[in-house]
């Protein structure tokens, strides 16, 4: 089974809609095709820039597709939710337990609330995941009544995840517009994903780099 098998499978894209549009009654920015195809291809760049193997990139490319499937069930605890759910989805087609335990609890570890980073693809997703701001997200279409959320993705215009060639640092380069959001917005409400990200990175062997407007902050 393959990363385009699970993409392209109809019960999968059904439950993550009906996930994106649960969020998107409770004011959640964009958590659709958008998001977990961004994420599931970043992850799987972590993983093939570092050198691992090809199977395991497409396993990061599965669990970052699956990631956010628990909205289904509720924003509370999603992560542990969409593990469950991954794993029935994934035993029914027959993948192996040790890719089924590997994508299950990178799933179930990629929020910053519980999340640990406890496997090399479990640090992927989780770098993978939180680098995904961009104003295309925000679904809101009147700027005066934009929460924190909506203005800090609304700001930043461009979001780049990039290892160096040396493969010691990974670097998250936001440009944001401050004239939108601020920087101290940005860290008010990602600080703890950006603590999430550094532990992550050091899984990986690496250094987790935040630069904002060309200034380097972590």
């Amino acid at each position: 089974m393959t990363y385009e098998n699970i993409r392209d499978n109809p019960t999968i894209r059904t439950y993550i809609k009906q996930a994106d549009e649960t969020l998107a009654v409770l004011g959640y920015t964009e958590h659709s095709f958008a998001h977990v195809t961004s994420v599931a291809e970043m992850a799987g760049y972590i993983l093939e820039k570092l050198g691992y193997s090809q199977r395991m990139v497409e396993l990061a490319k599965i669990a970052g597709f699956l990631h956010d499937i628990g909205n289904l069930v509720n924003r509370v605890e999603h992560s542990q939710s969409g593990a469950i759910m991954a794993f029935r989805m994934l035993d029914q087609m027959g993948f192996p337990p040790e890719e089924i335990a590997l994508i299950t609890s990178a799933i179930g570890n990629h929020d910053e609330g519980t999340g640990v980073p406890v496997s090399p693809l479990a640090a992927a997703l989780i770098l993978a995941d939180k680098s995904d701001v961009r104003r295309s997200r925000v679904r809101n279409i009147d700027p005066a009544s934009y929460d924190i959320h909506d203005r800090v993705n609304y700001s930043v215009t461009k979001a780049e995840l990039k290892i160096d060639d040396e493969k010691e640092n990974i670097r998250l380069r936001l440009r944001i517009d401050t004239n939108l959001g601020s920087v101290m917005d940005y860290f008010e409400i990602f600080i703890e994903r950006m603590i999430l990200c550094r532990k992550a990175a050091e899984k990986l062997g690496l250094r987790f780099r935040l630069i904002i407007n060309e200034q380097s902050l972590l």
